[in-house]
């Protein structure tokens, strides 16, 4: 089947369960029509008969009764449910691919089907209006559709000084309540038990309020089912990028059925919070040269499907996948793929690896759009995935070279640091490093407990691949034990198992070298391009022209690049024992004006030498990446979007005000 038409089936099919052919129970009255005992005239509240609220699409909206008629003028159920608006709630999360749900769909339901209590009607509030379509233009924008009109905030919402109320209030109500810790108990008392997404909630944002002046919580999106996926932060200026401070990101539960990884985070965030505050050399030192972003749970939707069989009841695969039933691990770009193809070409960049347009016709799980827009976002030098189902930490890349070889050794340019950062958590963990060949994960032993990727098993998809060939970040997986759902008795000990591996892991963000790559007039430049000869993969400077370069100890030939602009080449010496990075700073001269291009091999020797030097990290925030538009939807030549047909199909009546020409 062509593809269009294929989405267009899709479609249809989404819109059949959202309305389905029966009624879903009794009209107010056999004229399908409530009576009114009085209406105002204006679109403020009126008084009416309340009635229970029957629509599949708006079941879980924050209340239970709504009234005849709308303020779309729709008297009946039947109405309602064939009216194009209530189509485009139905069908508006897969336009969207994900985003803004289930916001979207609970704000036009609050339109469609008014809230209704003792007789009379209540407005949402306009601010939860207006916040929404700023966050959600770019979305309606990427597919060339204009903002529905019954979403028009000044129309059909009200100022909060009116009595509104948010039709968002179900997605965070009990979220928000705090809740003490056990009485007697000291703020440095962690509970090693398993959390629940709001007790995680929770526990989050307690942490961040206690350490306000070093962390803090943000979204960076919301799972299939609606839940937020909370990040808490740690930094000495929380919420903003210093110049040249390292980020550092962890994520947990990828799986929603690996578990382990989940509660490591969120003992991890207590304990950075506890230890900053008892005044811990090695943990303020940390959170004031590094900015921590750890996110527990990757896919909350899963984690309800496993926790609902328990631990120590759990299958192997229940609740892995995402709601949608897709396998987050496997979900991301297959850059790996394309980065084999251009490898056989010398003088073609393999780094940074744009992302196909073909990509996004595919089902992209919501919460993988969100960790790439994070990434987009955030210049992010090193990260850790954790999962459950052995005992080893791998590392890229994760897809074999030749596709056909299920297990084969697929190295990325960057082996030697690879390999040194799984070793910085293999190395430091009791039972990774236990020699007892019956333990879990015995068949990685001889390996030292690190293994490439691909020389375990081969998959396309994966978060390790993409970071490295999408971004500057390396990534890799460890696998936290054989357990995937484990009891919470042995919760305390794998917390003492993994703390020292991964306070340890995190502090491998100041090896190599960083510096700022500016011109010479002190301007920044961003994008600049960071080349180590013999190493065939290039990170790019950040927005404000600073950059970090994992690299192993040894020499090291750098130079540094940007369009319009002469190169410049340094010698690096990174000693053994070396712990933070090396200052490495490039100044750009203008083509023309200043030295050559390139040194002959004979004056390297002669090349300046990197030192380590103090660094005072300072500096604004960036400003947040935007994610990829697919303008392979825009229209062409004044033609209708792809998704007109869908519309034009199913109703007589052509919702004309879904089109922005």
């Amino acid at each position: 089947m062509p593809l269009l038409p294929l989405l267009l089936a899709t479609l249809a099919l989404l819109a059949t369960s959202a309305h389905p052919g029966c009624r879903p129970g009794p009209d107010p009255d056999p004229a399908g029509k409530v009576p009114q005992q009085g209406a105002s005239t204006h679109l403020g509240t009126f008084y009416s008969t309340c009635v229970d609220l029957r629509l599949r699409t708006c079941a879980d909206a924050a209340y239970n009764r709504t009234a005849f008629p709308t303020p779309l003028e729709h008297r009946s159920w039947e109405v309602v449910e064939s009216s194009p608006e209530y189509m485009l709630l139905g069908v508006l999360h897969f336009l969207l691919e994900g985003q803004c749900n289930p916001d979207l769909r609970l704000l036009g339901c609050s339109v469609l089907a008014p809230r209704c209590e003792d007789g009379h009607t209540r407005r949402p509030c306009r601010h939860i209006c207006e916040g929404l379509r700023e966050a959600c233009q770019p979305a309606f924008d990427a597919i060339d559709m204009a903002w529905p009109y019954f979403l028009d905030c000044a129309r059909y919402f009200a100022p909060e000084e009116e009595g509104c109320y948010s039709p968002l209030e179900q997605l965070r109500g009990e979220l928000d309540i705090e809740e003490a810790p056990p009485s007697g108990l000291p703020p440095t008392f962690i509970r090693f038990a398993h959390h629940s997404y709001v007790q995680m909630v929770r526990v989050l944002k307690r942490t961040a309020s206690r350490c306000p002046q070093v962390a803090k919580t943000y979204s960076i999106g919301r799972s299939f089912d609606g839940k937020d996926l909370l990040v808490i932060e740690f930094s000495s200026r929380p919420g903003q990028h210093e110049l040249m401070e390292p980020e550092v990101k962890l994520i947990g539960n990828i799986h929603g059925n690996e578990v382990a990884g989940r509660e490591m985070l969120i003992y991890l965030a207590q304990y950075l919070c506890s230890e900053y505050l008892l005044g811990n050399p090695r943990i303020q030192r940390l959170l004031n040269t590094t900015r921590i972003h750890l996110l527990p749970s990757m896919n909350p939707d899963g984690y309800e499907v496993a926790s609902a069989e328990g631990a120590g009841y759990n299958g192997w695969t229940s609740g892995r996948q995402n709601a949608q039933n897709l396998d987050l691990n496997r979900n991301f770009p297959d850059l790996t793929s394309e980065y084999y193809r251009l490898a056989s070409n010398r003088g073609v960049r393999t780094d940074h690896i744009p992302i196909s347009q073909y990509y996004w016709w595919g089902k992209v799980a919501p919460e993988t759009k969100a960790i790439m827009k994070w990434m987009q976002s955030i210049p992010f030098v090193l990260s850790a995935s954790l999962h459950g189902g052995d005992l080893v930490v791998s590392y890229p890349f994760d897809f074999s070279k030749h596709p056909q070889e299920e297990k084969m050794f697929s190295p990325t340019p960057d082996e030697k640091m690879f390999k040194l950062l799984a070793r910085a958590y293999a190395d430091v963990h009791p039972m990774m490093m236990d020699r007892s060949e019956n333990r879990c994960g015995g068949n990685f032993l001889k390996r030292g407990s690190i293994i490439n990727g691909a020389d375990w098993y081969s998959f396309t998809g994966g978060m390790s691949d993409f970071n490295y060939l999408h971004t500057n970040c390396f990534e890799i997986t460890v696998e936290l034990g054989c357990v995937k759902f484990p009891p919470e008795e042995v919760l305390y000990g794998l917390w003492q198992h993994n703390k020292e591996p991964l306070l340890n892991f995190m502090e491998m963000v100041h090896r190599g070298i960083k510096g700022v790559v500016t011109d010479k007039y002190g301007k920044p430049v961003k994008n600049a391009r960071i080349l180590v000869k013999g190493i065939r993969h290039d990170i790019t400077t950040a927005p404000d022209g600073d950059y970090w370069r994992l690299l192993p100890p040894g020499s090291h030939i750098v130079i540094a690049q940007a369009p319009g602009y002469s190169k410049v080449m340094k010698r690096v010496t990174i000693p053994l024992r070396m712990k933070r990075a090396g200052r490495v700073d490039f100044i750009l001269q203008p083509l023309g004006m200043g030295p050559k291009n390139f040194l002959p091999k004979d004056f390297l020797p002669g090349l300046p030498r990197a030192v380590p030097q103090s660094w005072e990290p300072q500096g604004e925030p960036t400003e947040p990446g935007l994610e990829p538009l697919r303008a392979r939807r825009q229209p062409a030549g004044g033609s209708k979007p792809w998704w007109w047909s869908y519309f034009t199909s199913l109703s007589p009546h052509k919702p004309r005000w879904l089109l922005k020409y």
